[in-house]
């Protein structure tokens, strides 16, 4: 199996170089960029270690172990913060710091669920982020809905008394996960829809590729500040197969539900912050990370456990390296993404004046399967260092994507709103959504050998972003605006 990844990764790179090699003579008017030898060599050395380190997967071995599942607002997550500042010490940064904030604290509590109607049959579900409780026992009849558009136009009261039911389609495993916002709607939306029918709960069937009895969890979208007032509820693709099959029969058709979800109030969260002072620019950053806590069925090995573990290895890497490199390159481990981006928006807010100082950012957000590809969204004079850069990295089977793709991951949206300029570096997510929110989410299903090209990659990238004398912030004169708020 390694040889059929060298030889894949071979040809990957011979098609990379192809490409750029294409692509230069199709545009000969963008000016070319030379890395100097000294760079090149050390940013090839960081590959050649970070593939033979074991080092990112055993920063997510004692995450996942000594810590476990880490809600955001929970218990849990405040000991994965005392475990990020532990490790930032223990390892070769020169500033860890936590950056508090707060938010409101949801907790899932107990839930039992049961198809009653037209027979007697346990389902697996779990409540979805936001949920309210059922506050006495439920048992109701189920109006089938078989997709979330069949709801939006539902009359006010028309499901009074009952338990409205979207169904949808198990998503199609992706490469790049394409399929989950438009099946993701059903769990952010549909709850406002059920309600304004008067329905008593809404059951969904669960955003995932798998055929599982793994329900997925996640965070539902409020409105106007408010949340639901009702249970929801997301069951397994199985079950959501099986109330299909019976809806198709004609069977009339009921649930019992009983859920303790609720909310807690405030509580504190934070950032966990790990610092590279540059050597000559002190000032300037170069933010990379992932987020510190999971929701509670799992682990959180893969989300996002691994991101953790991937940017935090690469820093330590570019850190033994016998000087630091010209910019600060910082890691944050942000608090609460999972229950709406809180700790990325914390950050931002914290940071607002500074925010020029940032000069590039991304996060590592999408499991530990091997990145195969590399975007940036940058100025277009700085584009030719980030085409350079792709062209190290395409001996690890990375083909170089487009500058128009704004974003660098979830927790780097708040950063790009103020006008930091973002790269991404994509992984395989075929099987991402197998996983995803679910009990499965565990150290079993990171394959380690991923785990070190990602870090390579990450290592290459981030040390030569924070070394080269490269703005790479899109000028006022490009967008006709300004870069930052």
């Amino acid at each position: 199996m390694k040889s059929i990844a060298i030889i894949s990764i071979a040809l990957f790179a011979y098609a990379n170089v192809f490409f750029q090699e294409s692509l230069a003579e199709e545009n000969p008017e963008v000016p070319a960029y030379s890395l100097k030898s000294s760079q090149l060599e050390t940013a090839q050395g960081l590959i050649d270690t970070a593939l033979e380190s074991d080092l990112a997967h055993k920063i997510v071995e004692s995450l996942t172990t000594e810590v476990g599942a880490r809600l955001g607002g929970s218990e849990a997550e405040k000991r994965a913060r005392d475990w990020g500042m532990k490790l930032g010490k223990k390892l070769s940064f020169d500033r860890v710091s936590v950056e508090e904030f707060t938010m409101p604290y949801w907790e899932r509590g107990k839930l039992n669920i049961s198809l009653t109607a037209p027979y007697e049959q346990k389902l697996y579900g779990t409540a979805l982020g936001g949920s309210a409780s059922t506050r006495e026992d439920l048992d109701a009849p189920v109006v089938y809905f078989r997709s979330v558009n069949d709801i939006l136009e539902i009359e006010p009261g028309s499901l009074t008394g009952k338990i409205a039911f979207i169904d949808g389609e198990i998503m199609v495993k992706s490469q790049t996960g394409a399929g989950y916002g438009p099946a993701n709607t059903r769990r952010t939306v549909g709850w406002q829809h059920a309600e304004r029918g008067g329905a008593v709960a809404l059951v969904v069937r669960s955003v995932g590729s798998d055929s599982h009895r793994f329900p997925h969890t996640g965070m539902m979208r409020h409105k106007e500040g408010t949340w639901a007032s009702i249970p929801v509820i997301a069951v397994s693709n199985p079950d959501a197969d099986h109330v299909r099959r019976l809806h198709r029969l004609g069977e009339k058709l009921s649930i019992s539900l009983s859920s303790t979800a609720e909310w807690k109030g405030d509580v504190s969260s934070g950032n966990v912050i790990l610092d590279l002072v540059g050597r000559d620019k002190p000032e300037e950053i170069v933010l990379i990370g992932g987020h510190l806590d999971s929701w509670d069925l799992g682990t959180g090995a893969i989300d996002d456990g691994a991101g953790v573990a991937i940017t935090t290895a690469a820093a330590e890497l570019i850190a033994r390296l016998p000087k630091r490199p010209r910019r600060t390159i910082r890691v944050v481990m942000f608090g609460a993404e999972e229950v709406g981006l809180l700790g990325a928006k914390a950050y931002a807010k914290q940071h607002a004046d500074e925010a020029e100082n940032h000069v590039l950012a991304t996060e590592s957000d999408f499991g530990a399967g091997t990145i195969w590809k590399f975007d940036s969204n940058v100025n277009s004079a700085a584009n030719p260092a980030i085409d350079e850069i792709g062209k190290l990295l395409s001996q690890l089977g990375i083909v170089r994507g487009g500058n128009d793709v704004k974003g660098g991951g979830p927790d780097i949206i708040p950063l790009v709103e103020l006008g930091v300029p973002t790269v991404r570096l994509n992984q395989n997510g075929m099987d991402y959504f197998d996983l995803h929110h679910t009990p499965d989410d565990t150290l079993d299903k990171i394959i380690p050998e991923e785990l070190a090209q990602n870090v390579a990659a990450y290592a290459a990238l981030v040390y030569l972003a924070a070394e080269l004398d490269v703005e790479f912030r899109t000028s006022d004169k490009e967008t006709g605006e300004t870069t930052s708020k």
